[in-house]
């Protein structure tokens, strides 16, 4: 639809070969470090799963209401999205004391970040400046698209260095992508640190927030940047409903800009025709239900405190985390970690770098954690 709809109407000269590349080859296939996507973690996974914590879900939602919102929504299922998605628009733009044109609305976060990798890779010998390791969604698509990938290597602390990051910007430099709190390292940024970087560098460049596990925090309020589009900061934030609110198969994300990026980014996404009726009215009835998102919260926290005491007990080091995941190094070829893992019925993702093997578990239900400790005691 992207090649032959949507661009193509609103008469934007992208070679369709370019499309022809992200249909064709992989996206982890240019990646420099070893990794593998959601997508194949989830469908090569084990066949018979006693704990799935490969992909960041939160196990515990989505929330009653929101359950409820999709039934009651089903009558109206008939009717194209649009009214529904401008009133759930209103309603998050207005909480965030902005309007509804700063705010774009996506099938999840993965649409909008597409999105970006496309507007942002248009000019030659372009370059996305990103931490390593870090998300690679968007720019690994936009090395499809022919842009260059500048990896910055964390800090001694696995936190994004925003120093050397500033530093690695030159003049073909068309965005900084800054995922906060950092996946697949779940550390977290100073806000302070993150504002003066975003008041220095976005007089020259585009930076982009990724704020999918903001959530997480103890205070999301307080650490989150779109208030900086309010004072007219050149920064997308991106949210998504994914995560704490259990949305992973509902699909529904946002990002906040300028209200001309936000025009930009709208020219490479599907619109309001990528949203059911039954997610808008599922993320109405979930956004700010503050009692069922600390209740998901609380049960994330004394999972992973349970997984911080496995591990220690087992003699394991970890990543102290601030998200629904914690990385933390193996002690044998990570590959054959998850191999192992899966023969007992987990799922969980390795990652190689920094010249360690490294495997991250994502947050399940208590029994799933369980789970999690038989088979790491066996192997561990």
């Amino acid at each position: 639809m992207l090649k032959t709809g949507v661009l193509m109407a609103s008469g934007l000269s992208i070679a369709p070969t370019l499309f022809n590349k992200l249909g064709a080859r992989p996206v982890n296939s240019c990646y420099n470090y070893e990794y593998i996507s959601d997508e194949q973690a989830i469908l090569n996974g084990p066949e018979e799963l006693k704990a799935r914590l490969f992909a960041n879900e939160n196990p515990f939602g989505p929330s009653a209401k929101a359950k409820q919102a999709i039934e009651d929504a089903l009558g109206q299922s008939y009717q194209y999205p649009f009214m529904f998605a401008k009133e759930l628009m209103e309603k998050i733009a207005g909480f965030e004391g902005l309007k509804s044109e700063n705010l774009l609305l996506g099938a999840g976060s993965s649409e909008l970040l597409l999105a970006a990798a496309i507007c942002f890779s248009q000019k030659p010998n372009c370059n996305i400046i990103t931490g390593d390791p870090s998300y690679e969604d968007l720019p690994a698509k936009a090395t499809l698209l022919n842009a260059k990938w500048v990896k910055v290597p964390l800090t001694a602390e696995y936190k994004l260095d925003l120093d050397a990051m500033e530093k690695a910007i030159d003049g073909n430099t068309s965005l900084i992508y800054v995922c906060n709190p950092n996946n697949p390292t779940a550390t977290v940024l100073d806000i302070e640190k993150l504002k003066a970087f975003v008041d220095r560098v976005s007089t020259r460049v585009t930076v982009f927030i990724d704020e999918a596990y903001i959530d997480y925090l103890d205070d999301p309020k307080a650490n989150t940047m779109i208030g900086t589009i309010k004072t007219g900061k050149n920064i997308i934030v991106a949210r998504t409903f994914s995560k704490l609110h259990g949305f992973a198969g509902l699909r529904v994300g946002y990002v906040f800009a300028q209200p001309d990026m936000i025009k930009k980014l709208s020219l490479y996404t599907t619109g309001f025709a990528a949203l059911s009726t039954t997610s808008l009215h599922a993320a109405m009835a979930s956004y700010q239900d503050t009692a069922f998102m600390k209740e998901a919260l609380q049960k994330t926290i004394a999972s992973k405190t349970f997984l911080y005491d496995v591990l220690k007990k087992e003699g394991y080091d970890y990543i102290p985390s601030f998200t629904n995941f914690v990385l933390f190094p193996v002690k044998m070829d990570s590959k054959k970690f998850v191999m192992e893992m899966g023969k007992r019925g987990v799922g969980v993702r390795f990652w190689q770098f920094n010249n360690k093997e490294w495997c991250r578990v994502s947050i399940g239900r208590m029994d799933e954690m369980e789970a999690f400790a038989a088979a790491f005691k066996e192997i561990s």
